[in-house]
């Protein structure tokens, strides 16, 4: 089975939809339920095996019951993307509200320790799985105007590293993505209320184009599968060649 938190939408969705595509069950966590069952009753009625949850990464309970959930549907946990998180709008350190900050580390990097832990949990129960975290272009290079969401990202390679140490000599193998700028609903969103950044942000991919969610989902799926089976504690950067200046 494959756990994908914030599963209803964009890279989640993508991933899910490819995870079941290659066979897998696929349990689409999200905290928006009624996209998630919505999602997850489209792949059924494809012959896929679909479960949607409600899940908030940002709270221990819900992450808890979300797994347990998961597992009980389709009896073990193989492979986990842990996909949730958020973004805010560009703002000059000095002027980053105390609760935009408390927010960004909430979901975008206290999510996902909650979500590995209680993935890991399962997984060293069974002595196998692969769990990839998403990071971001911004956690691996400095970002004018989102600092915040820098440091969160940032983290998220920092845990990556330190639980792959501890759990590849037990079978599991942790590793990250960190997508560049991607076609997303969350991205839309952004950039719709500042005119003018799209052409900026194009202009800084040297592939000249935003990254397709299926492009980040073919990333994910390769790291955990036994193609990928040497990989561990590792970074990989589908950006379009924004990080390679």
């Amino acid at each position: 089975m494959a756990f994908v938190t914030g599963g209803a939408a964009g890279i989640g969705l993508a991933t899910a939809r490819a995870f079941a595509a290659a066979g897998a069950a696929v349990v689409l966590a999200d905290r928006d339920p009624e996209a998630a069952a919505t999602e997850a009753a489209r792949l059924i009625t494809e012959g896929r095996r679909a479960l949607g949850v409600a899940c908030d990464v940002s709270d221990e309970t819900s992450v808890n019951e979300a797994v347990t959930q998961a597992v009980r549907s389709f009896g073990s946990l193989d492979v986990a993307f842990n996909n949730a998180g958020i973004h805010v709008m560009s703002t000059e350190t000095a002027d980053v509200e105390t609760a935009d900050y408390d927010r960004l580390m909430a979901v975008n990097l206290r999510g996902v320790f909650l979500t590995m832990r209680a993935e890991l949990r399962q997984m060293r129960q069974q002595g196998a799985g692969a769990v990839v975290n998403c990071s971001s272009q911004s956690g691996l290079v400095g970002i004018p105007g989102l600092s915040a969401y820098t440091a969160s990202k940032h983290g998220v390679i920092g845990l990556t590293k330190a639980a792959a140490l501890e759990y590849a000599p037990r079978g599991i193998r942790i590793n990250a993505v960190c997508p560049g700028t991607t076609e997303t609903p969350l991205v839309a969103g952004l950039l719709e209320h500042e005119p003018g950044r799209l052409d900026a942000v194009i202009g800084d991919i040297p592939l000249g184009r935003m990254g397709r969610p299926q492009e980040i989902a073919a990333a994910v799926l390769w790291l955990c599968s036994p193609a990928a089976s040497f990989m561990v504690g590792q970074i990989v950067t589908p950006d379009g060649g924004y990080t390679a200046r």
